[in-house]
């Protein structure tokens, strides 16, 4: 990922085998020579692997925890006016691929990344 002064993360679409095994081999060896690997990606197999994830809901969510702390989910379904059941479920989801960090040691839910970098191979 280019250094751009800010936290991002890339997701990968469609990608084969060997462009993801290239990818983490080349971080690996960087990492051996004591170069600091500080990449985050997540690699979807198809379209609809990204979709069925990333739904409008779910990006306006992401948003909204990004320029807002919030410290539960049942405070962000109040702050977004959204069921409790389906914001549980979307944060679960955003949480499985990365995009929101919760848990012990952090205050509620944090969305860490500035911006998501999307590469379609095609």
């Amino acid at each position: 990922m280019k250094k751009t002064g800010k936290k991002g993360i890339t997701l990968h679409v469609g990608e084969n085998f060997d462009t993801v095994a290239k990818r983490v081999a080349n971080a690996w060896h960087r990492a051996e020579r004591g170069e600091d690997v500080h990449e985050h990606h997540v690699t979807f197999a198809s379209w609809e692997a990204l979709s069925s994830v990333m739904t409008k809901k779910r990006y306006e969510l992401l948003r909204y925890v990004r320029h807002h702390p919030v410290r539960s989910v049942a405070a962000l379904a109040r702050d977004i006016g959204r069921d409790y059941k389906r914001v549980h479920e979307d944060v679960e989801a955003l949480t499985g691929i990365g995009l929101i960090e919760r848990g012990v040691g952090l205050r509620g839910l944090r969305a860490p990344f500035d911006q998501i970098q999307t590469t379609i191979s095609i």
